[in-house]
């Protein structure tokens, strides 16, 4: 039986449709919550394995505000990309075909995590957003860092799930154990409802991937590739929203990357690690909305 949310109460009261759209010869899923009719809209994106849920619990807090929320190529209910590898440059590609082909030209974008990296590299690459927002931005190269040998570790993990046969490969990569410890290795809170929600949203959804090799492929684009890497190529105005316990990337690391940025301002969040998301919903919202101008966090007033 799912474990209840903590913030579906609040997510109920959030219209919400789903819809999709071809995207570079494939189906890309979406949801949109909120007023059609809200003066702004934001498109968001999720991190790797994760899917539109990730988010919700952010979605849930905010009133105001138009969010387009699709699931990344292969992950989720998006079919993965067709012609193009499940790198960084086919998740920039497909990013800004998603948002062209949705007449969401110059709209704000976010990205969490993994989605970070693919925003930025976007941008970068030409998507010209109005502002941009990174949440717990991936600010160093994961191979060189502190965790690099972690790291290493895992990509040993994710490539022989691929290599060996179907059913024992899906399994490795979808085992209930190893899904388990790296939910406990990131959740930061110590409230029992929370954690029992973040555990159970990766039971759910950390293996709602396509096929092996989109899963293995996104994890070696998310493992060689940072924000970093094009953060002084992106001139439009930039929140980075940090946390002071995140285990990927330190605070020293995201305060480098704050300043490699021509106009961006970095926000961290207290008593929270990688799944600000979940843990501090409500906060991130706050800084969202500070950041946009636009829209409200529910039961707050903006002045």
């Amino acid at each position: 039986m799912p474990v209840p949310s903590p913030y579906a109460s609040l997510l109920a009261a959030v219209p919400v449709r789903s819809d999709s759209v071809e995207v570079l010869g494939s189906t890309t899923r979406y949801w949109v919550y909120g007023p059609d009719d809200a003066p702004l809209t934001l498109v968001v994106v999720h991190g790797y394995r994760g899917e539109h849920h990730g988010l919700e619990p952010v979605v849930a807090q905010l009133q105001g505000i138009r969010i387009v929320s699709p699931d990344l190529p292969g992950f989720g209910e998006s079919d993965p990309l067709v012609g193009r590898r499940h790198d960084i440059a086919g998740y920039a590609e497909w990013l800004a075909a998603f948002v062209a082909t949705l007449g969401l030209g110059g709209a704000p974008v976010l990205g969490h995590s993994f989605g970070s990296i693919v925003v930025s590299h976007a941008v970068a690459a030409g998507l010209a957003p109005s502002r941009m927002i990174l949440v717990n931005p991936i600010a160093a190269p994961a191979l060189s860092g502190p965790n690099g040998f972690l790291s290493r570790l895992t990509l040993l993990y994710y490539r022989l799930g691929r290599a060996l046969p179907e059913r024992l490969g899906s399994a490795l990569l979808s085992n209930w154990l190893i899904v388990h410890f790296m939910s406990l290795v990131l959740v930061q809170s110590h409230d029992p409802e929370v954690r029992r929600f973040v555990h159970d949203q990766h039971h759910t959804y950390f293996s709602r991937y396509a096929n092996r090799d989109s899963v293995v492929e996104g994890f070696e684009a998310s493992i060689s590739s940072d924000v970093s890497m094009v953060a002084s190529r992106i001139a439009v105005p930039t929140l980075l929203v940090g946390a002071d316990r995140d285990p990927i990337t330190t605070v020293a690391a995201q305060q480098r990357l704050a300043k490699l940025f021509p106009d961006a301002r970095l926000e961290i969040i207290p008593g929270v690690g990688h799944l600000i998301h979940y843990e501090k919903p409500r906060e991130a919202a706050r800084a969202i909305v500070d950041f946009l101008g636009a829209g409200r966090v529910v039961g707050e007033v903006r002045s």
